[in-house]
């Protein structure tokens, strides 16, 4: 899952790669709403705090001030991001400096321009405002479990996407004892959770080796055995199906192909879990199927749901901003009445105060299902 709480606000972009210097009212207004937002966030943060978590998004512009900016604290480390224009040196060291006046301690800053990657998400203008790249490896903690955050990194966020901390939380709360198998689990931040909180058994299935790679070592931060938790490197499709019970027998070979017979996968024994977390990316085709969370849910759906034990939970999620949460929730019902699994009990999950929105109608849409 991404974080698109800022890309669906656009704006023209500069046809200079050159930051633009801001001026002198600029900086006030960025002033003036980055300590309001600062004002809002001080029983939050004491909270988090309180809670052993150093993590949480310290301004959300778009709804606070400054559209397309967005600055999150990992740990030791300070990120900046902007999605529409480049913030000035001067921009970058107010944020800076206005943060750790009000937060009391020294952070390692890191700034990246993201408008320059909107065509390749993997490709961002990076500028290390202190540090070096080599020094962008830290820790972070959430609820008392350790993840490895960077303050360079290739996609949209440093390996912990902050607005599923509501998730997270949700999971250490129910998932002693249960088994709990997180699908497309990135880096397996559910999963380390899940096991840190004395769950029975844990499986995490990414397609990603490099994500998983990420999971195995938040694993050994917290001291979490190969018995404990568990890591499969496997498209969705296939790996979700073989648990439900499904046939998996074919793929597709190019486009507007032939349908090939589909052999090189993991295999893996029909199961159902207790607790299943389904948080998939907004679009992503393999060989094996399409993921459209607009278009398509329940082709993720059903096979998640067959893969949940009769009296268990699914967790389902959806960071499409335009995706109406009714509306979502009315396919999903449906879905699973054909599949003869009704669901019987429904509970939204809210991003925390951290993650404001303006009408409380957040882009991304937690639901738990109890089946």
């Amino acid at each position: 899952m991404t974080d698109k709480t800022d890309t669906h606000h656009c704006v023209p972009l500069p046809t200079s790669d050159q930051p633009i210097a801001a001026s002198g009212s600029a900086l006030s207004s960025l002033h003036d709403s980055l300590g309001l937002a600062l004002d809002r966030r001080r029983p939050l943060v004491a909270q988090l705090d309180a809670e052993q978590t150093d993590c949480y998004r310290l301004y959300h512009g778009t709804v606070e001030g400054e559209a397309g900016v967005t600055v999150d604290r990992y740990g030791p480390q300070l990120i900046i991001q902007s999605f529409h224009r480049d913030l000035g040196d001067d921009e970058v060291t107010l944020i800076v400096e206005q943060i750790e006046d009000r937060l009391g301690m020294a952070l390692q800053p890191f700034y990246h321009a993201r408008q320059h990657s909107q065509a390749n998400p993997t490709a961002a203008k990076h500028s290390l405002f202190s540090g070096a790249e080599g020094d962008a490896e830290a820790v972070c903690r959430e609820l008392g479990v350790s993840f490895r955050t960077r303050g360079v990194h290739r996609g949209i966020d440093p390996l912990l996407f902050l607005d599923m901390r509501a998730g997270r939380r949700y999971i250490q709360q129910h998932a002693q004892g249960l088994s709990v198998l997180n699908l497309f689990s990135y880096t397996c931040g559910v999963g380390v959770v899940a096991a840190s909180a004395g769950a029975r058994r844990v499986v995490n299935i990414d397609f990603a080796r490099s994500a998983l790679d990420v999971g195995r070592e938040n694993a050994e931060l917290n001291d979490l055995t190969d018995e404990q938790i568990e890591f499969v490197q496997s498209d969705f499709f296939p790996a979700a199906r073989q648990l439900a019970g499904l046939p998996v027998k074919y793929r597709r070979q190019g486009r507007g192909g032939r349908r090939q017979p589909a052999r090189n996968y993991p295999r893996l024994d029909a199961c159902q879990f207790d607790l299943v977390f389904l948080d998939p990316p907004r679009w992503a085709k393999s060989p094996f199927g399409t993921v459209d969370l607009i278009r398509d849910y329940p082709s993720l759906f059903k096979p998640s749901l067959l893969a949940t034990k009769p009296g268990g939970r699914l967790v389902c999620c959806n960071n499409v901003a335009q995706v109406d949460a009714q509306d979502w929730l009315d396919q999903l019902q449906r879905s699973a009445a054909k599949v003869d699994r009704p669901i019987r009990e429904v509970e939204w999950l809210q991003p925390e105060a951290d993650f404001p929105s303006f009408d409380g109608k957040h882009p991304l849409k937690m639901v738990v299902l109890h089946v």
